[in-house]
């Protein structure tokens, strides 16, 4: 079979068939007396097989070791090609996500799109200060793609550019929501940590419930920023873990700042008045607990709160004692 027919039965051209025999892959069996070569059944069957392995990934190199070497072992080629494959579909998936994101900011020209690209390139920059002026340029005419902004937010480890990133976020309102809350599901603990801090600095119904979900959570982490963002909205399920932060001395002005606001509600005051006794009375926390919690009845209203506060004035710990009389005089003097 002459090289023209092998062509077309093959699908492989002359040009390649010639370069093929140039690196020794395929010898032609012969040539005709006119000088044309001439390939086997045999020659059309490796020239499959060559086919076949370059589909797989394979380096004509790779390829003729394949054919030829006896001990080749194809297991250790396969893992690369394996491992090869992955990173080109690594790079094909960022090179998609970035390009759908341009798009989501439907940039009207090209000095938009390289204006988009170049924040996008800013906010995985090793500068923390070129990441913070990404993050701030979000308001801008052209802004960063809310789930740009996102992503870098759950992956930040700098508290400034991640203060800037969050409030980029804020800006955008809820769209960002379903992907923080992707990131409360993470399983890496800094991850969720991130996620609810951003989804707390939007303003949002949809923020609120979300919250609400990471209240009942797992991670105590998350259930502490969740309570906080909570008692400020208002929300009185927040109530049983403000007051664990009290006795546990974590983040516990803030948490005591929640209660105050929390309590503005008469109802929810003696409720929360009442939690905090009953936590003195079960003496949980020792010393230092029992400490901090008359200074958390300080701004709970009600006369739950006062009677508390007045049996407190009397108790064997002086410091506790001390600290509820003068709350006491200080109620009094409002």
């Amino acid at each position: 079979m002459l090289i023209g027919d092998v062509a077309r039965r093959s699908g492989v051209s002359a040009r390649m068939l010639r370069h093929y025999e140039a690196l020794g892959l395929v010898r032609p069996t012969g040539r005709t007396g006119s000088g044309y070569r001439e390939y086997s059944g045999e020659n059309i069957r490796r020239i499959f097989h060559i086919e076949s392995l370059r589909s797989l990934g394979l380096s004509l190199h790779d390829v003729r070791r394949a054919l030829d070497d006896p001990g080749f072992a194809p297991a250790e080629l396969v893992d690369d090609l394996i491992r090869r494959t992955r990173d080109r579909v690594a790079a094909e998936t960022e090179l998609l996500t970035r390009l759908s994101r341009i798009g989501a900011a439907e940039p009207a020209g090209w000095e938009d799109v390289l204006h988009v690209v170049a924040l996008l390139q800013a906010l995985r920059s090793k500068n923390p200060k070129a990441r913070q002026r990404a993050a701030l340029s979000a308001a801008e005419e052209v802004p960063v793609p809310v789930e740009a902004l996102a992503e870098a937010v759950l992956r930040e480890p700098d508290p400034v550019v991640a203060g800037a990133l969050r409030w980029a976020l804020a800006q955008s309102g809820g769209r960002a929501l379903p992907l923080l809350a992707e990131g409360l599901g993470s399983p890496a603990a800094e991850v969720r940590k991130r996620a609810v801090q951003s989804i707390a600095e939007i303003p949002d119904g949809e923020a609120t419930a979300l919250l609400r979900d990471a209240l009942a959570g797992a991670d105590v982490v998350v259930r502490r920023y969740a309570a906080l963002a909570l008692g400020a909205r208002g929300v009185a399920d927040a109530v049983p873990t403000l007051i664990d932060m009290i006795v546990e001395e974590v983040n516990d002005v803030d948490a005591a700042d929640a209660l105050s606001a929390l309590a503005t509600d008469p109802a929810l005051a003696d409720r929360i008045a009442a939690g905090l006794v009953d936590r003195l009375a079960a003496g949980t926390g020792g010393a230092s607990a029992r400490r901090r919690l008359p200074q958390a009845l300080a701004d709970i209203p009600g006369a739950t709160a006062s009677r508390a506060l007045a049996e407190l004035s009397h108790d064997d710990d002086r410091v506790v004692a001390l600290t509820a009389a003068y709350v006491l005089g200080l109620r009094d003097a409002r």
